[in-house]
């Protein structure tokens, strides 16, 4: 489970031996991610994830963000034709949960590809880094990084970004919420979200270590962490 400031969010890898049609005889796996809020996960009450009979266009942005940012970081051939299900539930909810779910999903997937290394499943590490992810904004004229619901409420500009631990970005999600904003600001905020996502993966790192058969990874030996140009409390807002 993360926890960032007010927001909770726990994470758990499932394993399962078949991908989807379109990767059948390929010899390639696949990562993928469910999302879902606790009905009072916020302040009002939320219809439970499909309950209604059909998932909203948020959860499923989400999924898909979350998603793509694992299978970044991971070699799919060498993962084999497996599916790796990240199911991320959030808890209570304070802001930043997609990129919460991000973080902790990273832990999830590292944990379970390591049980499937130590059980045989697989003759090769796929995991190529660490992913993480933050959010930053500009409110009231000042830039903050992680931002709480309050803050993110009444954000001029608000961005989310995946980056890998060796430094690499995976994607960028930005929004001018009232009114078009300055490419240099974008640039600043990046910054920002650079400078303090390392907290995000020590404590990763931390998540990991005891964990067998991986602290020659986490130095960053034998194609370990950060090895290619390209982890869980949460770090406090």
């Amino acid at each position: 489970m993360i926890v960032l400031g007010d927001t909770r969010v726990i994470c758990t890898a499932s394993v399962e031996e078949r991908v989807p049609a379109f990767l059948r005889g390929t010899g390639r796996g696949w990562v993928t991610a469910e999302y879902g809020m606790l009905p009072r996960a916020t302040v009002e009450r939320q219809p439970r994830p499909g309950s209604g009979g059909r998932t909203s266009g948020r959860i499923q942005e989400i999924q898909r963000l979350i998603g793509r940012s694992l299978r970044a970081v991971v070699d799919l051939p060498v993962l084999g034709e497996r599916t790796l299900w990240i199911d991320c539930d959030v808890l209570q909810a304070d802001g930043g949960t997609r990129t919460a779910a991000v973080s902790a999903a990273c832990v999830a997937l590292v944990e379970a590809v390591a049980r499937l290394k130590s059980e045989g499943r697989i003759a090769q590490w796929p995991v190529r880094d660490l992913v993480a992810a933050v959010s930053a904004g500009v409110v009231d004229g000042k830039l903050l990084l992680d931002l709480a619901y309050v803050e993110d409420a009444g954000a001029a500009v608000d961005l989310n970004v995946v980056m890998t631990g060796g430094g690499l970005l995976v994607e960028i999600q930005g929004t001018g919420e009232s009114g078009p904003f300055e490419f240099g600001q974008m640039q600043e905020l990046v910054a920002l979200v650079r400078a303090g996502i390392s907290g995000l993966f020590a404590r990763q790192r931390e998540a990991l270590t005891g964990i067998p058969g991986l602290e020659t990874w986490l130095q960053g030996g034998e194609q370990g962490v950060g090895s290619r140009p390209g982890t869980c409390d949460r770090q406090s807002r």
